[in-house]
C-alpha cells in the first residue's frame, strides 16, 4: 500500500512524513522545501501481532507495512507546470491513494501561500489543478478512441465512460464523485486519473486543539469531505513529531494526558485500511508472527498465496481461528484445537480481519 501525502506547501506535510516514518524529510517554514518525493515505510501497529508474539515467543515478529510518500506542495498552475507542478502530478500518479493534508489552524509565524488560512479554497485548489491534469489526459483519450471507433468495436464503450468523466470534471468535480457500473470502473482503470483515487482529509490542527471539539476549520473540512464520500482524520503534526521521538509506553501517558486514545498514526492507518477494502490475518509460532495484508474478500486459497505460491497450489485446507477467540483460551492453539474452537476451512472461505491461520498444503 503507497501513500501520497499531498497539500500546499506549508501545510504540515512534511513534518505530518517525518512523525510518521521518522525518515527526516525536510520541513521548514518556506514554499517547496520538498521537491523530490520522499519516501518512508511505516510498520502498522498491531496489538495483536504484539501479544502472539509474547505468547509463542516468536524468534522473529512482521508487522504489515505501509510506504507514505511525501510529494512536494502543489499549487495553483500545477497543472500547467507552475511550481514544478507537472512533475509532482507524476509522483501523485504512482501511489495507491491520496493523503490531503489540510491546514487547520492559525499561527501567523507559519507563511501561508495565499496568505490567510481558509481551509475549502485551500482543497479547491489542488482538486481543481488535479481535474485540469485529468481533462488533459481525457481529451487526448477521447481523441484516440474516436477515431478507432471503425476499427474497435471497444472503442464506443470507452468514449462513453470518458465523456461521463469529462462531464462531472467540467462541473469541477472529482471523478471519484462519478457512479459507475462495475463494466464502466474496469474501463477506467487504465484511465489513472487523479481524482478518481480514493482520499483522506487530514485536517492539521495546533497541539493545544487535539483532544478538544472541532474548530470551524475542521468542521468545513468534514463538511466538504462528506460531498465525496471521503473520510477525514484530525490530526496535529507537531504532536506527531513529539511521539515520534517516545518509548511506547511515554506515548501511552502522553496521549492520556492529551485525553485521546489513539495517535494520529493509529487514526491514519485505521482510515487506510478501510478506504482501500484492507484487512491482516496472522500465522504465528516459535519461529515467527506476521500479519498479511490482503484485500475483504479474499479466499483462503489466494491468501495462501501472500505467504508461498506453492502453498496456494498445493491448498488443502486451512486451519483457522478468529484472534479474539484464540485470546479467550489465552492464545494457546493446542488448547483452542482441543476445546474444537479451531475451524478447518477450504478454498473457498473468505478470510476474515484478524483470522490466525495455519496453511496445510501438499509439496
Amino acid at each position: 500500500m503507497k501513500l501520497g501525502i499531498v497539500g500546499l506547501p506549508n501545510v504540515g506535510k512534511s513534518t505530518l512524513f517525518n512523525a510518521i516514518t521518522q525518515a527526516g524529510a525536510e520541513a521548514q517554514n518556506y514554499p517547496f522545501c520538498t521537491i523530490e518525493p520522499n519516501v518512508g515505510v511505516v510498520t502498522v501497529p498491531d496489538e495483536r501481532v504484539d501479544n502472539l508474539t509474547n505468547i509463542n515467543k516468536s524468534k522473529k515478529t512482521v508487522y504489515a507495512t505501509i510506504d507514505f510518500v511525501d510529494i512536494a506542495g502543489l499549487v495553483k498552475g500545477a497543472s500547467q507546470g507552475e511550481g514544478l507542478g507537472n512533475k509532482f502530478l507524476s509522483n501523485i500518479r504512482e501511489v495507491d491513494a491520496i493523503i490531503h493534508v489540510v491546514r487547520a489552524f492559525d499561527d501567523t509565524n507559519v507563511v501561508h501561500v495565499d496568505g490567510s488560512v481558509d481551509p475549502v479554497r485551500d482543497i479547491d485548489t489542488i482538486n481543481l489543478e488535479l481535474i485540469f491534469s485529468d481533462i488533459e489526459i481525457l481529451q487526448r483519450r477521447q481523441a484516440k478512441a474516436q477515431k478507432a471507433l471503425k476499427a474497435d468495436k471497444n472503442a464506443a464503450k470507452e468514449l462513453e465512460v470518458i465523456n461521463k468523466f469529462l462531464n462531472v470534471l467540467g462541473q469541477n468535480k472529482s471523478a471519484r464523485t462519478l457512479e459507475l457500473t462495475e463494466a464502466e470502473k474496469e474501463i477506467s482503470k487504465d484511465f489513472n486519473l487523479l481524482t478518481d483515487k480514493p482520499v483522506i482529509y487530514v485536517a492539521n490542527v495546533s497541539e493545544d486543539e487535539i483532544g478538544s471539539a472541532d474548530n470551524d476549520y475542521v468542521k468545513k473540512i468534514k463538511e466538504f469531505a462528506q460531498t465525496e464520500n471521503a473520510a477525514c482524520v484530525v490530526i496535529s503534526a507537531r504532536i506527531e513529531e513529539e511521539l515520534s521521538s517516545l518509548s511506547a509506553e511515554e506515548k501511552k501517558e502522553y496521549l492520556a494526558d492529551l485525553g485521546v486514545d489513539q495517535s494520529g498514526l493509529d487514526k491514519l492507518v485505521r482510515a487506510s485500511y478501510d478506504l482501500l477494502g484492507l484487512i491482516s490475518f496472522l500465522t504465528t509460532g516459535p519461529d515467527e508472527t506476521r500479519a498479511w495484508t490482503i484485500s475483504k474478500g479474499t479466499s483462503a486459497q489466494n491468501a495462501a498465496g501472500k505467504i508461498h505460491s506453492d502453498i496456494q497450489r498445493g491448498f488443502i485446507r486451512a486451519e483457522t481461528i478468529a484472534y479474539d477467540e484464540l485470546m479467550k483460551v489465552d492464545g494457546n492453539m493446542v488448547t483452542a484445537k482441543e476445546k474444537g474452537l479451531i475451524r478447518s476451512e477450504g478454498k473457498e472461505y473468505v478470510m476474515q480481519d484478524g483470522d490466525v491461520v495455519l496453511f496445510r498444503f501438499n509439496v
